[in-house]
């Protein structure tokens, strides 16, 4: 399928959203950096891990990331909306903005498959850094970061 450079970034920002207020579920100054690199590793990744899926190829695939149709655009996320949790709901609507967009133009296979993506992204986010020192200690998944997973899982419905 073909999408526009709008709808590209619309459907890009939902993994990239979701990613990134689990990782601020839970803020430290190294542990955020190592969460950031890892939800790069999968968005990096996806079309490998996902060769059949339109969705993922169509955003995700090596020459559409180097082409820079994809812009990643700082989010618009308030010190409030990280407090309040407002930054999971905030990336929730990202979703909903992305399936909307991709619409009929991919098999509903695909989009529970594309789902199923942005919860990896999130689950993978979730589990790089733990507590302590440089984010090595455990648990990884603290409970903040739990819970916004748990919200994710929900909205996705999967």
């Amino acid at each position: 399928m073909t999408y526009t450079p709008e709808e590209l970034n619309t459907i890009a920002q939902a993994p990239m959203s979701i990613g990134m207020a689990v990782a601020l579920a839970d803020m430290g100054i190294v542990s955020t950096a190592i969460e950031a690199v890892t939800l790069s590793k999968e968005l990096a990744g996806a079309a490998k891990k996902y060769p059949n899926n339109s969705i993922v190829q169509a955003t995700f695939s090596e020459a559409v990331l180097t082409s820079g149709k994809i812009h990643r655009s700082k989010p618009d996320v308030t010190a409030a909306d990280i407090e309040s949790g407002a930054v999971i709901t905030k990336s929730i609507s990202a979703v909903d903005r992305a399936i909307a967009t991709i619409g009929t133009k991919a098999t509903p296979q695909e989009i529970t498959e594309f789902k199923q993506f942005i919860y990896a992204c999130a689950e993978a986010v979730a589990s790089a850094a733990g507590s302590g020192l440089f984010g090595s200690g455990d648990p990884k998944v603290s409970p903040a970061e739990a819970s916004a997973l748990a919200q994710i899982k929900a909205a996705l419905s999967i």
